[in-house]
């Protein structure tokens, strides 16, 4: 390669694709791209115990670690255009670099509800700058709106409360996680909310924030016209990938409707010779050929290691691929093997207060399994899983 690989993003999965490509072998020049002033950092934790607290450093690698590995980490630099015929991506400074081969692993940005008043106190959560103002305000508050029960809503609720602070969270489905983990799951994290004292109010949603003379945010009139008081509010309704700056580089991308992002084959490639797609901006082609992109946190190392392999030329991983996601609320761990998923056939084989355990199976074929508390039991899943056993197996030996 006479041309250095450049990676765009330098959060987990732009990281972790560096990492790969320096294990698997390759010595080249190697660019990682990254808008922000920090280190890449780990996110999970900001909804967690960094807006508790309870930590102040989330940093994935230490600055050494790129001398180390011999990255060129370009902090602050955000490209904004990309032409695949010449290789050549460009920077918002006006600046240019050409790449022998380019990863776009820009990841996502939050969605903003249209027509809602610009106030102080109101906020989203993506990036570490996000957290900060979240924390610095959270110390004076004492009660707070989250807008949408999705895993990061769930999560600051719950980070929130263990703050001290009252939470109304609100959500339009029917529970929280519904669109995800069905209704039936959904009921069982809405128990456990609604047991820590959050006011957890479903088929409702925002109509518009109210003020107070200063411009900040005092409270809410939800959608069925009730009003809730509030210190700080934060939007948590999911988030868009960070295609932008690919309009024009004829890149093919999924359409908003089927969740967007950067369309991909199984192993990363995209449309355009020599550039390849990771992590939460990656719609990756899946087993049953469907694209869609996968938002978790273990996602993006495995497809970062299959991705380096394949770039190489090297062997990739033959072993099946589950894949595994958790959210932490209050003292309880929820996991996932597999893809769950809000249309399938939902079993719940234990329900213990705060800890369950549910199977999730479609035409009878184990398709996933959630769990709240009850590690063992979901990991020794994975392997019926891979296998597409029916779930009439695991029911057996529940």
């Amino acid at each position: 390669m006479t041309a250095p690989i450049v990676i765009v993003g330098a959060g987990l999965a732009g990281l972790r694709t560096a990492e790969e490509l320096r294990r698997a072998g390759y010595t080249g020049e190697l660019v990682l791209i990254g808008d922000e002033s920090r280190l890449p950092y780990d996110r999970p934790p900001l909804s967690k115990q960094f807006v508790r607290g309870e930590t102040d450093d989330t940093t994935l690698r230490p600055a050494e670690f790129f001398d180390e590995k011999q990255i060129d980490l370009r902090l602050s630099t955000t490209a904004t255009a990309l032409d695949t015929a010449a290789r050549r991506v460009t920077l918002a400074d006006g600046d240019t670099l050409g790449y022998d081969h380019l990863v776009i692993a820009t990841g996502l940005r939050p969605r903003r509800l249209p027509g809602l008043p610009e106030l102080q106190g109101v906020h989203v959560l993506r990036g570490h700058a996000d957290a900060v103002a979240l924390r610095d305000e959270l110390r004076g508050a004492a009660r707070a709106l989250v807008v949408g029960a999705g895993f990061i809503g769930c999560e600051l609720a719950a980070s929130f409360r263990a703050s001290g602070v009252e939470v109304a969270l609100i959500e339009p489905q029917p529970t929280p996680l519904a669109s995800v983990l069905g209704e039936q799951v959904g009921a069982l994290v809405a128990r456990m909310h609604r047991a820590e004292g959050v006011d957890l109010r479903c088929g409702t949603g925002l109509d518009t924030f109210l003020a107070d003379e200063a411009g900040r945010v005092r409270g809410a009139v939800l959608s069925d016209g009730s009003e809730v008081r509030a210190d700080l509010a934060v939007i948590g309704v999911g988030s868009r990938p960070v295609t932008e700056w690919l309009t024009d580089s004829g890149i093919a991308l999924a359409e908003p409707a089927a969740g967007g992002g950067v369309l991909a084959d199984e192993v990363g490639r995209t449309s355009a010779d020599g550039v390849w797609a990771v992590g939460d901006v990656a719609a990756w082609r899946h087993e049953t050929g469907a694209r869609k992109r996968v938002e978790h946190w273990t996602n993006a190392g495995e497809q970062a290691k299959l991705l380096a392999c394949a770039l190489l030329g090297a062997e990739p991983p033959t072993a099946a691929r589950v894949p595994y996601f958790w959210s932490d609320q209050y003292d309880v761990k929820i996991q996932a093997l597999g893809t769950p998923g809000a249309a399938d056939e939902v079993t719940v084989v234990a329900d213990d207060g705060r800890k369950f355990l549910a199977y999730y199976a479609k035409d009878g074929v184990l398709t996933g399994v959630v769990g709240a508390g009850m590690t063992a039991q979901v990991m020794k899943a994975r392997a019926k899983i891979a296998a597409a056993a029916p779930v009439a197996d695991l029911l057996a030996s529940t």
